[in-house]
């Protein structure tokens, strides 16, 4: 196989995950090539514009998820609410895309979560503490910001008041009115 029909292939691999994300590891065991050869291969994917987004479980094709609104919220918690933090939005309906912060010197740092599940919630933390890694929010005092998908308002508004009664919501806009982000 060479590599132009190897990237054939990871792309079509990936389109078939049906958005689940796959490992750069498990896509170099599935290729017997290396890691590192599968890193390379979705760097030249990417600058022939396949959108290809690297989650903390591994790659997936770029897909909008189906009939949900993306909202932006501002949190601030400590690294001990984290896990509150996330389950209270998956157990209310919600879906974590992303994390934002706005880092002094390189301004707006952000990192992709596609936490929509518990499961997926447990992996993020259980993979924090193997990697002794640090949530970007420690970088400003806990502050940083989310793009949360949902079905409707209505589990929106839920979202958002639970992590207000939790305390990790920073006082915003009035609860009435959601801030809606582009996708």
């Amino acid at each position: 196989m060479t590599s132009e029909q190897r990237r054939r292939e990871i792309q079509r691999t990936l389109a078939q995950q049906d958005g689940k994300p796959i490992s750069a590891s498990a896509l170099a065991q599935m290729f017997q090539v290396s890691r590192q050869i599968i890193v390379g291969d979705i760097a030249l994917l990417r600058a022939s514009n396949v959108d290809i987004l690297a989650t903390p479980r591994g790659y997936l094709l770029q897909q909008t998820r189906p009939a949900q609104e993306v909202y932006t919220i501002a949190c601030q918690h400590t690294l001990e609410q984290l896990g509150q933090e996330l389950y209270i939005i998956v157990d209310n309906g919600g879906g974590l895309l992303d994390v934002v912060v706005d880092h002094p010197l390189y301004g707006q740092l952000s990192g992709p979560l596609h936490i929509f599940s518990r499961y997926d919630a447990d992996l993020f933390l259980r993979n924090l503490r193997k990697y002794e890694a640090s949530p970007l929010s420690i970088l400003t005092g806990g502050i940083h910001l989310h793009r949360v998908s949902c079905p409707d308002e209505q589990t929106f508004q839920r979202v958002r008041q639970q992590l207000s009664e939790h305390g990790i919501l920073m006082a915003q806009e009035p609860m009435g009115e959601a801030t809606k982000a582009s996708p």
